[in-house]
């Protein structure tokens, strides 16, 4: 374990661009919060995709600002440990969470009060929601929620969603399945239990799914959401759903209206938080791992096999 001084702490940091090798825990100076800034001593961090796709190579990095050397995960939970000048609605030991670009796995994090991206936000974590649950929202949940109005489901649908049972897909099943939809989710053998355990009816990806689906809807599928490339996508076109009804996460296609995070309506991680205190709504944590084992945090989610979230723990 690691051991810091009273004014440093530790982050995970990047001197080059590149893969789950490049990832080092430093001894850096602990951050100040400055007028209308918070920090937050952050207990858990959550995993995404993203984290490690835009720190693969320079060109990608630059295109969200990134330059080395520069820290890693967006998303976080924690408590308020120190509040700036003019900061309103916050007050110390408020547990929060949210998302800090690339940035998070560290143990303070500094945060702009007012803002409200993905990139740089905090939101009170609700009563009866644990941090390491907190820490798997604001990725995920942004963009299951904003794939969702999208697609806009409800009572009498019934949506074929790609990929259901990764760290997008958790959220978006559940999300279509309260708003009344039926929801068939591709997935391996291996996963069909626990699609099933998250409320979706499960079918093989791979060669044959349009098959599938139609064997499981005979009378038809009405929107589609792909998490994970472009299979969900041509197989709900030639199951006759329209473009308009159909939406991508990860990749883009001609005629068909991406879902980002970005995007979100305002207060969809306020209402999926709200969600998962209410007990409607629950997020499988995978694997939980200390900051020392970062590699092997970010290999296995890299993996795109987990079911559910990977949580680095601080």
């Amino acid at each position: 374990m690691q051991t810091r001084s009273e004014n440093r702490s530790r982050a995970v940091q990047l001197d080059s661009f590149g893969g789950s090798d490049v990832l080092n825990v430093r001894e850096v100076p602990i951050p100040e919060a400055g007028p209308g800034q918070l920090r937050v001593r952050v207990s858990a961090a959550g995993l995404n995709p993203m984290d490690w796709v835009i720190t693969a190579d320079a060109d990608t990095a630059g295109r969200f600002g990134l330059r080395l050397p520069v820290g890693f995960g967006t998303d976080y939970a924690g408590l308020v440990d120190q509040v700036g000048a003019g900061v309103s609605g916050f007050a110390l030991g408020d547990r929060v969470f949210g998302g800090a670009l690339s940035r998070a796995v560290a143990d303070y994090v500094v945060i702009d009060a007012s803002s409200a991206t993905a990139a740089d936000e905090a939101h009170h974590t609700p009563e009866g929601v644990d941090d390491r649950t907190a820490a798997t929202l604001t990725i995920a949940g942004r963009t299951a929620s904003a794939a969702l109005a999208v697609v806009d489901p409800g009572p009498g649908d019934t949506v074929l969603i790609g990929g259901a049972g990764g760290g997008v897909g958790v959220f978006a099943v559940q999300l279509a399945r309260l708003a009344g939809a039926r929801v068939i989710g591709t997935g391996s053998a291996a996963s069909a239990d626990y699609l099933r355990d998250l409320g979706a009816e499960p079918v093989a990806y791979g060669d044959g799914l349009e098959e599938r689906v139609r064997d499981l809807a005979p009378d038809g599928i009405t929107a589609a959401i792909d998490l994970f490339g472009t299979e969900t996508v041509h197989a709900a076109r030639a199951l006759g759903v329209a473009d308009a009804r159909i939406t991508t996460i990860a990749t883009q296609i001609d005629g068909i209206t991406p879902a980002n995070g970005a995007n979100a309506a305002p207060g969809a991680l306020e209402e999926l938080a709200d969600l998962v205190a209410g007990g409607r709504l629950r997020v499988p944590i995978a694997a939980n791992f200390p900051i020392e084992q970062i590699r092997a945090a970010v290999e296995l989610q890299a993996g795109r096999r987990v079911k559910g979230k990977v949580v680095v723990d601080l």
